[in-house]
């Protein structure tokens, strides 16, 4: 009497030896997580924002008032030749116009008559207005004007970096994935072919079975063995790839824990655009980091040109400066306007060659930078289209391959069976097997598909979906 095949299998294995699978899951969501919070370019993208206010901080410096003090004497042969003081303070303002004031005091017998001032020295304060250059804007208020623009250029710059690096990692991780759950259809692979061919070695020992199918079992073995290599070969590699991306507060690299694993296809959430997203799609291109950085880039280049603009007009500085006699409290009860200095400092080039080639550099500039941001916009525009066209596709590919996937279970299913009965052939076993295997392996390189699609779909957004 022959023993069903099936029945061998089963005491197979009941008798094969049989370990608990303790391993970690690492999900998607812990894992961007980590790498967000930890990873050096994270830290590094942080550092952004530090670069932005230090950078204000810098030019908002031109404009401290500054405490000065000259003094100046001379001795010879027990002669006081002369004797200058001289301090006070500056305060530059907002509007190009610079106030002062401070104290004079000069004496000596070979002064220069014009420095004389009384022997309680002078009190003075004054103004210097911009007539011509400077007037509207100088190197100091474009110098801060470009420094706010560069903060929030910084804070573009934080989001492009952080999106490059979610977009790198997310990438890696579902490599990870595909090669995990690739390895464990090569695992089952190979169990079923070795538990097939104990039995069958055994059925050919008890003359149910043909020797020669023992030899087709084997080889079956032997192929799976290598293909279930390969697939651990990657899986490590992919292990270690992945590794790279996680980080102890940015200083210390780790490796991926033993055991731990990424989520299997059975918990993968397959997803598709939805409506809300194809009505945002050109006002979430319109706000993209990298087209705000390049806008801000432009209004620090139109900054340049007004600066350049201004200085193709004269030099005309006009300074006015009221003194009076220091008598302690009572210094300004003799004050008169009548007692001051003023000066006018007028300065023009005759050929303004400079000035006028500084100017068409940066319109220049401008032009171009303009014409890239164009260019940048409908790029980003055509990547993003093809990517939620990528992202749609995979969705209803994976709808339509899971019946597939099904079908060839069903089929495998059934010529077991009926080679279990003896009314099949263990050759159709193994094709239906092997087509089995890969409508798996082709349902889980859809999967990775539609994740890496939803993903290039965000970072091509800049990220916004997030």
């Amino acid at each position: 009497m022959k023993v069903p095949i099936g029945i061998l299998l089963l005491l197979f294995h009941i008798c094969a030896f049989s370990q608990n699978d303790s391993t970690m899951v690492l999900t998607y969501q812990d894992f961007i997580g980590t790498v967000k919070e930890e990873h050096p370019l994270a830290k590094r993208a942080n550092l952004k924002l530090y670069e932005g206010k230090a950078a204000l901080l810098y030019a908002r410096g031109a404009f401290d008032p500054k405490i000065h003090t000259d003094i100046g004497q001379k001795y010879f042969k027990d002669e006081q030749y002369y004797s200058q003081i001289n301090g006070g303070l500056k305060i530059p303002t907002w509007f190009g116009i610079e106030l002062k004031g401070g104290y004079e005091q000069n004496q000596g017998a070979f002064l220069n008559p014009e420095d004389t001032s009384p022997n309680n020295g002078l009190l003075y304060g004054g103004i210097s207005i911009p007539v011509g250059e400077g007037l509207f804007i100088d190197k100091r208020r474009a110098a801060l004007k470009k420094a706010h623009l560069f903060q929030e250029i910084s804070e573009m710059e934080k989001q492009i970096l952080i999106n490059e690096l979610i977009y790198a990692a997310g990438t890696t991780y579902w490599k990870w994935f595909k090669s995990y759950n690739t390895l464990l259809v090569y695992k089952e692979a190979y169990r079923l072919a070795h538990e097939r061919s104990v039995a069958v070695k055994l059925g050919a020992e008890l003359g149910d079975r043909p020797t020669i199918d023992t030899l087709e079992a084997s080889i079956q073995v032997q192929d799976r063995k290598l293909a279930l290599q390969q697939s651990q070969l990657e899986f490590t590699n992919s292990s270690a790839l992945l590794s790279t991306f996680l980080w102890d507060d940015g200083v210390v690299p780790l490796e991926v824990a033993t055991g731990t694993v990424p989520i299997s296809r059975e918990n993968v959430s397959v997803t598709n655009t939805n409506a809300a997203l194809l009505i945002q799609m050109d006002s979430l291109i319109n706000s993209h980091p990298e087209l705000d950085q390049s806008r801000l880039k432009i209004k620090q280049l139109e900054v340049d040109k007004r600066l350049k603009r201004e200085q193709l007009k004269p030099q005309l500085n006009l300074n006015y400066n009221p003194i009076t006699e220091y008598m302690g409290d009572g210094s300004f009860e003799n004050f008169t306007i009548n007692n001051y200095t003023w000066g006018l400092a007028f300065q023009v080039p005759l050929f303004l060659r400079k000035e006028r080639g500084a100017l068409k550099l940066a319109n220049l500039k401008l032009q171009e930078s303009n014409l890239q941001i164009s260019n940048k916009q409908e790029i980003i525009k055509y990547k993003a289209i093809a990517a939620r066209n990528q992202w749609n596709t995979t969705k209803e590919q994976i709808d339509l391959y899971a019946q597939t996937v099904d079908n060839s279970r069903s089929l495998l299913k059934g010529e077991r069976q009926l080679f279990d009965l003896g009314e099949s052939s263990l050759f159709l076993v193994n094709s239906r097997e092997v087509g089995y295997i890969q409508t798996q392996l082709k349902y889980i390189a859809l999967l990775t598909k539609n994740k890496n699609a939803e993903l290039m779909t965000i970072y091509t957004l800049g990220g916004l979906l997030d």
